[in-house]
């Protein structure tokens, strides 16, 4: 063999080597690129799933999460690119939206960006602030416990313009989005903000056009509230109030005298009542009381604001089981309501 062509042999040498490190290369590459973006997220027919996890949630306590809703396909996967991306003690807890077919590194890059889904939160029919809390806390990390503490903290209340009395007009019953993180501060502070909303421009001028401040507005529709669960007689019992208190006249709301008592199961209201010694008794104390008498609904308020232009000042309820109620101009009108509904209450054994 001559020396040329042992020297063009070895030449070719370098060029395999070559093509062979770039064949493994390319095969480690697309391995790698399989690997690590392999899907490890099957929710079967779901297009998505709420995944919520606590604070100081672990990598393992994750997978476990997602293997009791039969979600995780390959944890081995999941813990090996959890740990090649450095992400394992990243995980930040909240509520995430997860997607059919994610990958290890979408879904460790989700969790540990912190950018939650937030969640709808609920809640209506509540007379107390217990009650909201006891709502709330199905929809929040935080337990019913820490939201009350915050709805009660007195220096949160002073700082957002409401005392004891006052506060329970800031809760509107309705739907909120917000981050299921959200603590007790967080979830006031956002009804703060909520409040400010809906006492907006308009609003705040009707109910300068009939002389009351936003918290007596509320004030007044707690009790309009209380008195009827047919919304449509809201504005004529708004307007009634609104009545008596522009001719200085007692409110004597019987609702008031069941908050005094804190029984709102009472049906019947005794004589025995109205000499209630409370500030909330409407009977013996003029004006509105010092502050709503539950939680009040938008449709209770705007109902005061937009009260009927009536006439009448005296009300009592209908001798049946409507929950409608007979209106009255005149105190003799008002004592033959009021003795027919007596009456009906004595055939029924309603007694209290």
């Amino acid at each position: 063999m001559s020396i040329t062509s042992r020297h063009r042999r070895i030449g070719k040498w370098p060029l395999i080597i070559m093509a062979i490190i770039a064949i493994v290369v390319l095969v480690c590459g697309i391995w790698g690129y399989r690997f690590v973006y392999k899907s490890v997220i099957d929710l079967g027919s779901r297009k998505q799933m709420s995944l919520y996890l606590p604070q100081g949630v672990t990598f393992d306590e994750l997978c476990q999460l997602l293997e009791l809703d039969s979600a995780l396909t390959d944890r081995d996967n999941l813990s090996t690119v959890a740990s090649l991306m450095g992400a394992k003690d990243q995980i930040r807890h909240g509520h995430y939206k997860l997607r059919n077919g994610m990958s290890a590194r979408q879904l460790m890059n989700l969790l540990r960006s912190g950018n939650q889904s937030p969640i709808r939160v609920t809640f209506n029919n509540c007379r107390t602030l217990a009650q909201v809390a006891g709502k709330v806390s199905h929809f929040l990390e935080a337990d019913s416990l820490d939201i009350l503490a915050a709805m009660e903290d007195k220096q949160l209340m002073a700082e957002l313009g409401f005392n004891e009395n006052s506060i329970p007009a800031l809760y509107l019953p309705n739907t909120y989005e917000m981050f299921w993180t959200a603590s007790g501060e967080d979830w006031v502070r956002r009804m703060k903000s909520e409040y400010d909303k809906f006492w907006n421009a308009q609003r705040m001028h009707k109910a300068d056009s009939i002389g009351l401040s936003p918290k007596e507005v509320v004030t007044l529709a707690s009790i309009v509230e209380e008195e009827t669960n047919k919304v449509a007689d809201y504005p004529i019992i708004a307007g009634l109030y609104l009545n008596r208190i522009r001719k200085g006249m007692l409110l004597q709301a019987c609702p008031t005298l069941k908050y005094c008592k804190g029984d709102f199961t009472i049906r019947r209201v005794l004589n025995s009542d109205k000499e209630i010694d409370h500030p909330y008794n409407t009977y013996k104390y003029p004006g509105l009381p010092p502050g709503p008498i539950r939680v009040t609904t938008g449709a209770a308020i705007d109902a005061v604001l937009n009260a009927d232009d009536n006439d009448y000042l005296f009300m009592c309820a209908r001798p049946d089981y409507s929950g409608l109620h007979n209106f009255a101009r005149t105190v003799a009108q008002h004592e033959r309501n009021a003795r027919e509904y007596q009456a009906w209450l004595n055939t029924q054994k309603i007694y209290r």
